[in-house]
């Protein structure tokens, strides 16, 4: 939890908090996407909030590199998404909701690996692969959408 949340939490407790982020939508030459293991277990594409005065593709640059240990380029925005399957209410009683510019981005520098505490694994998965994976309905339908 960034200070910024970890702030707002402070005046506003649990209520519903809606959360602006991004996600980088990165293929390999076979077509392959990359995913991160957060340490939940989940699998998700590399990205995360937007901190207060930085742009969306500054946010995703700093999460690729964060997660990842990738420094990317950014071809385009594909999609933002958000609604009901972006809502999500953590273990300790926080309700968020996720409003996120996807982007597709290519990588330029770094072999992607594990590079914070918040990531435990990097993965190349083509379309079936995807499929059998453990990742959130948001995920899923982020990667639909875009």
């Amino acid at each position: 939890m960034s200070d910024y949340v970890r702030g707002l939490r402070a005046k506003i407790g649990n209520d519903f908090l809606l959360m602006p982020t991004v996600a980088a939508r990165i293929q390999d030459d076979d077509g392959r996407l990359l995913l991160v293991r957060h340490v939940a277990g989940r699998w998700q594409l590399p990205g995360g909030a937007i901190d207060p005065g930085e742009g969306p593709e500054e946010a995703l640059r700093r999460e690729c590199r964060e997660e990842a240990g990738v420094d990317v380029s950014i071809t385009r925005l594909l999609a933002v998404v958000g609604g009901p399957e972006h809502v999500v209410t953590y273990e300790n009683g926080d309700e968020a909701g996720f409003i996120t510019a996807v982007y597709e981005a290519t990588l330029e520098r770094g072999e992607p690996q594990p590079s914070d505490d918040e990531i435990q694994d990097v993965g190349w998965f083509g379309r079936g692969e995807i499929d059998a994976l453990d990742m959130s309905a948001a995920t899923r339908a982020t990667i639909r959408a875009s």
